[in-house]
């Protein structure tokens, strides 16, 4: 095996061994953070405010903070800013399981959305020991391994929260020290010196960091689809448990059962599928099939008359799977190396906004399709809504794949 093939292999493994632990650690807190919220509050309504003023706190310190971090990943270089993430990560969860009172979970989940911006360098990392021809595999790798942690913490949050709301948060800390110290032992550097980048704010400010993406005419359209996709992923999270109990009387364990399967299956995509389709099709073709197929997917899932057709439609749906590697593998090739910590930080800042904003828009529109006069003729507006905002993804990404490709085809003749 040749040297240089050989660090490579245990930097990508250490990558995702540590996503999988962080997605892990992250999960586990989620059956059980409104139970400790209800601690301090009390089970009313406002600890459900509360609760949702800590998820938009979250994302809040991803968009402030993911630029900054990937700017700083580009000057000090990849590791040391992924293993004091993976530090600072432990730190706070064992913090809030020690949580006297509400303002000790409000400085946590501040603190857990600067460190968990680390992810910005964990995609910055395989830019940078992964050819571009063989990037989209490596994203594909990395969702892969959230799919996994995503599946796996919740589920294992609900097992240790029998025995108490702060167990959990000892085991967050517990995985997320362990991924410290493996990667304090096996991660080596990937970002050379002289690709290093000096640190200005004026790039690692959240709208400094926006520039970026309009530098290049591809960029600014992959940008804009890349929005539209995590814009209509938060149809999920935002309405589904309330939209499956309202219209098919599925109880939690039927919903757990379903996001486990849909889990399971962009493991599939992204681990295994997504490989073949860009040998097949390459990274545009394979892109604009998955938004179109996620379109198709969330239309069935809004039309469906019953829980079975509406399980079903998580078939055609998992094709938006195919997506996001292909979308981060586009990106990446067009900046240099001493850029890609600031572009993974402006992508996650615009994935933070679509955060913020599409739970707000998805929840106004779930409520307007169920009220007593309803505005909408469908209870599935929210996933209709979210079809139309992912169509539209994928016809900005099919105009700019056809137009960039055109213009390659053209650098090629000219050459």
């Amino acid at each position: 095996m040749s040297p240089v093939l050989r660090p490579r292999k245990a930097a990508i493994a250490f990558i995702l061994v540590t996503a999988a632990l962080d997605i892990v650690a992250m999960g586990i807190v989620i059956p059980v953070l409104p139970a400790l919220i209800e601690e301090f509050a009390g089970p009313n309504a406002q600890a459900g405010t509360i609760n949702g003023a800590l998820v938009a706190l979250w994302a809040l310190m991803q968009f402030f903070c993911s630029p900054v971090i990937g700017s700083l990943s580009d000057r000090f270089g990849r590791r040391p800013v992924i293993l004091l993430s993976a530090l600072g990560l432990a730190v706070d969860y064992v913090l809030i399981a020690v949580a006297p009172n509400m303002w000790w979970l409000v400085v946590g989940r501040a603190i857990a959305g600067i460190t968990s911006s680390s992810f910005t360098t964990v995609f910055a990392y395989m830019a940078d020991v992964t050819p571009p021809e063989h990037r989209a595999r490596a994203y594909g790798l990395i969702g892969a391994a959230f799919s996994a942690g995503f599946i796996a913490g919740p589920l294992l949050g609900g097992v240790l929260g029998e025995l108490s709301p702060r167990a959990p948060f000892w085991a967050a800390g517990a995985l997320s020290g362990l991924a410290f110290l493996y990667g304090l032992a096996v991660l080596p550097e990937s970002l050379a010196v002289e690709n290093r980048m000096a640190f200005s704010w004026r790039r690692a400010n959240p709208f400094g960091a926006l520039r970026l993406l309009r530098s290049h005419s591809e960029l600014s359209g992959l940008a804009l689809v890349n929005f539209m996709l995590h814009f209509s992923h938060n149809v999920f999270p935002a309405v589904f448990v309330l939209y499956a109990a309202h219209r098919y009387g599925w109880s939690a364990w039927d919903v757990g059962l379903l996001l486990a399967v849909v889990g399971a299956l962009d493991m599939v995509m992204q681990g295994l599928v997504v490989s073949r389709m860009v040998k097949w099709l390459g990274d545009r073709g394979t892109m604009v099939v998955g938004l179109f197929g996620g379109a198709g997917g969330l239309t069935c899932m809004g039309l469906a008359p019953d829980g079975g057709w509406f399980a079903l439609a998580i078939l055609p749906n998992a094709l938006w799977g195919l997506a996001m590697p292909t979308i981060q593998s586009l990106m990446t090739q067009r900046v240099s190396p001493s850029e890609q910590g600031q572009l993974q930080g402006a992508n996650m800042s615009v994935a933070s906004v679509a955060g913020i904003v599409a739970p707000v828009f998805f929840g106004a529109v779930y409520s307007a399709s169920v009220a007593a006069e309803p505005l909408f003729p469908h209870s599935g507006a929210a996933f209709i809504s979210a079809a139309l905002v992912l169509l539209v993804g994928a016809v900005i990404g099919w105009v700019v794949a056809r137009r960039n490709g055109r213009a390659e085809e053209a650098d090629g003749a000219a050459a």
